[in-house]
């Protein structure tokens, strides 16, 4: 992607996220250069990978394949292993209106899909078989607050604003806004976006960027670059 088209992206996003009354953090606002000068107390941010994410999954078709994602709080994988501390995370995100979020499951990962606001968001869900891969035959049986139902394979949950779905590991979900653009929370245990998600088609998780103008603000996949994390 061209830095221009995520600098585009991102100021988009952010005012579709503040549209619905949602209060981003103090960080979401700072430039690159504020977070090059805070370095030294910005650890917690660098190193939970907090901050902005956008991505077309390395197809160059963000339009109809990609997701704009905000990190708010991330705990720490040591803690899950030891069973207590920080085992939580939180995202805000938006999908657009027929915008894809390709199929994938998580290994560790537990998380609530919250629609926020907007359209309609569907979510196409599958089991895993014994090895992990896409179930195509059996049922699978989802909460949505509180309530268990049973879909088909391939079946498709869709929710209003204020419906979630608490989606464990190994189901295999792919998710678009239907009607128009959806804001979307998330609230997970510890997020791990380097290696928790498992896809179903060769895709990357983080799109690569073709420098053609400064940053407007970091990405999370710029940390390593731009703040030596």
């Amino acid at each position: 992607m061209k830095r221009s088209r995520v600098n585009d992206i991102l100021r988009e996003g952010a005012g579709f996220i503040r549209s619905f009354g949602y209060a981003l953090p103090p960080f979401a606002d700072w430039t690159p250069d504020d977070m090059k000068a805070r370095r030294d107390e910005i650890g917690g941010i660098v190193d939970a990978r907090l901050g902005w994410d956008i991505t077309d999954y390395g197809v160059g078709d963000f339009p109809n394949k990609g997701l704009f994602l905000f990190t708010v709080r991330n705990g720490d994988a040591a803690a899950l292993e030891e069973g207590r501390g920080m085992l939580y995370a939180e995202k805000i995100m938006i999908s657009r209106r027929d915008q894809i979020s390709p199929m994938h499951r998580h290994v560790v990962k537990a998380e609530d899909i919250i629609n926020r606001g907007g359209g309609t968001l569907c979510i196409q869900l599958y089991a895993s078989d014994a090895d992990g891969t896409i179930d195509r035959k059996a049922p699978i049986s989802i909460p949505t607050d509180g309530i268990v139902r049973q879909f088909d394979a391939g079946g498709i949950l869709r929710l209003s604003p204020g419906e979630s779905v608490t989606l464990l590991p190994g189901v295999w979900h792919e998710f678009w806004g239907e009607g128009s653009d959806v804001l979307i929370g998330e609230v997970s245990t510890v997020n791990d976006d380097l290696t928790d998600n498992i896809f179903a088609e060769p895709i990357d998780r983080f799109s690569e960027i073709e420098e053609d103008e400064e940053p407007y603000r970091l990405l999370v996949s710029d940390y390593p670059k731009w703040l030596g994390a």
